[in-house]
């Protein structure tokens, strides 16, 4: 005999974990009777990445933000290539999460290390990338650099910028 399936009962895959109700789903973030919080540097990610994305689209004068998206890569892209690992990593920490995450995405650490050039030569790496859908502006970097300072904590970024090689300051100069 068949049995009618019950949706409440049927297990709810949950990462590695299947959790049958709701209930149970709040019981797996509580540990030792404490609740787990999820950082709300995670929690909401997505709301500080689309402000950044306006504020990048804005002060770019570009139309959309899914323009804007390319010239952010393009800048993050020609930032990373500048830097050792290490000096990378340290930077990609005091990053917002979306962006840090595009920051150390396609990563080919391999690739050989560039040299902080004049901002014009920088800006031409950053609109060759995906150049058929590619309208960053010639002040691109600049443009960048102001809507991050926007939505981060200056002091604490210009702090990791003080370990970086000279020419990253200069970079992210406004």
């Amino acid at each position: 005999m068949n049995k009618a399936r019950n949706p409440t009962a049927d297990p709810v895959p949950c990462g590695r974990w299947t959790l049958r109700d709701k209930a149970a789903r709040r019981r797996s973030f509580h540990s030792l009777g404490r609740l787990m919080t999820i950082p709300t540097e995670y929690a909401h990610a997505s709301i500080g990445f689309e402000k950044f994305m306006v504020d990048a689209r804005d002060i770019s004068g570009l139309n959309t933000t899914n323009m804007a998206y390319n010239m952010v890569v393009g800048v993050l892209y020609a930032f990373r290539r500048r830097l050792t690992v290490k000096d990378a990593l340290r930077f990609a920490n005091g990053l917002p999460a979306i962006i840090r995450a595009i920051f150390v995405s396609n990563w080919d650490t391999e690739q050989p290390q560039l040299e902080f050039t004049d901002r014009e030569s920088m800006t031409k790496e950053v609109q060759s990338l995906r150049k058929e859908h590619n309208f960053s502006p010639e002040s691109a970097i600049h443009d960048i650099a102001l809507a991050l300072r926007r939505n981060i904590d200056q002091q604490e970024f210009d702090r990791i910028l003080s370990f970086l090689p000279a020419g990253a300051r200069e970079f992210w100069k406004v």
